[in-house]
């Protein structure tokens, strides 16, 4: 198994297109692999957030905070990223998971084994941001959320790990990011009523200091039990050139700017 280390990323398109290449490459090569991703001051948004009817509004929310907005191309709605969220993406290959809550329960798994100090519970948290079926909390506190993509014979199951930091101010801003995309229509609709007491850190839910490279290390350790396989670190710039992947990821790239196009032309100043 290859593993991606931890990296904060200025290309904000970079992750979720090489998420894309990774999952076509481990269903067709039955290959496995880890990658940990940060991003500066980020509100990442799912497709059903560019239809709220003031996104305008909602735009000009996140950029006065000083976060960039971007769309992603898997499900769920938005979730915030900053420097006390991990991201963790698993690929593999399709054989490994039958059913899509097979997938999703080989990271609730991995986040039991890497976290034992306390139960963590997979049940939607339906006033926490991007609510879902895998949400994970603890002691009734949602700390990471789940999404899943699926390509050709490849699956990513993707979380997000809030580790430390405001987690009560990243829903505040979320919250505030609904309030003025939906205006009366705030809850309703599939989008939720965002309440920031009903989220947590990792940090504060086990009561005891977490770095973001402290949490990755745990996660790594986790799967090397769990899978019983050695994992390789790997530059991600050296796998693209080793395996000729240049040409699917500057297509998945463009992919993603087109994906943004709405960002773009939303008349707020932010750029991408």
């Amino acid at each position: 198994m290859l593993s991606f280390d931890p990296q904060t990323n200025e290309n904000h398109f970079l992750p979720f297109a090489l998420t894309d290449v990774l999952s076509e490459y481990a269903g067709v090569h039955h290959q496995e692999f880890l990658h940990f991703w940060q991003l500066p001051d980020t509100m990442i948004l799912g497709m059903k957030d560019t239809r709220v009817p003031f996104f305008d509004e909602g735009i000009k929310v996140l950029t006065a905070a000083g976060f960039q907005p971007i769309i992603r191309n898997s499900g769920g709605l938005g979730v915030i990223n900053d420097a006390g969220v991990l991201n963790v993406s698993w690929i593999f290959p399709k054989a490994l998971a039958a059913t899509t809550d097979a997938a999703y329960q080989r990271m609730v798994d991995l986040m039991h084994e890497a976290f034992p100090e306390k139960e963590i519970l997979a049940k939607e948290i339906p006033n926490s941001y991007c609510p879902g079926t895998f949400d994970l909390s603890i002691d009734g506190k949602k700390i990471a959320g789940t999404a899943q993509r699926r390509i050709k014979e490849g699956i990513a199951v993707m979380m997000y790990l809030s580790v430390n930091g405001h987690q009560q101010q990243r829903g505040e801003l979320v919250k505030r990011f609904y309030q003025a995309s939906l205006k009366e229509q705030f809850g309703t609709n599939g989008y939720p009523a965002v309440d920031p007491a009903s989220m947590s850190t990792l940090q504060d839910a086990l009561q005891q200091p977490f770095s973001v490279a402290e949490a990755a290390s745990r996660l790594q350790e986790a799967l090397i039990r769990l899978t019983k396989q050695s994992i390789s670190p790997v530059a991600v710039t050296d796998w693209i050139a080793q395996n000729k992947q240049s040409a699917l990821l500057e297509t998945r790239m463009t992919s993603m700017y087109q994906r943004n196009q709405p960002i773009k032309e939303s008349p707020n100043e932010h750029s991408l």
